[in-house]
């Protein structure tokens, strides 16, 4: 379950850090997987930045208006994709020892949880949204 007030997404992301530091002394193969993850996830919110910052001004220009409505959704886009960051970099910067220290509480995830959640993920990518217009097409 998500606790409201924190980003879904985020929240999820820690649940799978997680699974994965308690784990990495049984497979080692899980760190390039986390670190992994982290570069993607960061990649992700970096390219979800540019693309809201394009179709404002595309929006922009076409229309010769400026929505405020419009400027609110991208500034809420631009916070939320900052924060994303900072969580991100926070991960990058924790030193393998220190993974116990941003556990999310003390309920533990285990193998199920950890791959409905990497499908949760991976079905908010690009890919796997557009993956039935490629079938209908």
């Amino acid at each position: 379950q998500v606790s409201g007030g924190e980003d879904e997404i985020q929240q999820l992301q820690k649940a799978l850090l997680d699974y994965l530091d308690e784990n990495i002394e049984i497979d080692a193969s899980l760190v390039f997987s986390r670190k992994f993850y982290v570069a993607q996830w960061f990649r992700d919110t970096t390219m979800e930045t540019e693309k809201a910052i394009k179709s404002q001004k595309d929006e922009d220009s076409s229309e010769g208006t400026h929505h405020a409505k419009d400027v609110e959704t991208t500034g809420q886009i631009m916070h939320r994709a900052e924060s994303r960051k900072k969580f991100l970099r926070s991960i990058i910067k924790t030193a393998p020892s220190q993974f116990s220290t941003l556990k999310m509480n003390s309920d533990t995830v285990d193998y199920e949880d950890a791959c409905l959640i990497v499908r949760y993920l991976a079905s908010m990518r690009p890919f796997a949204q557009s993956f039935d217009i490629y079938l209908t097409q």
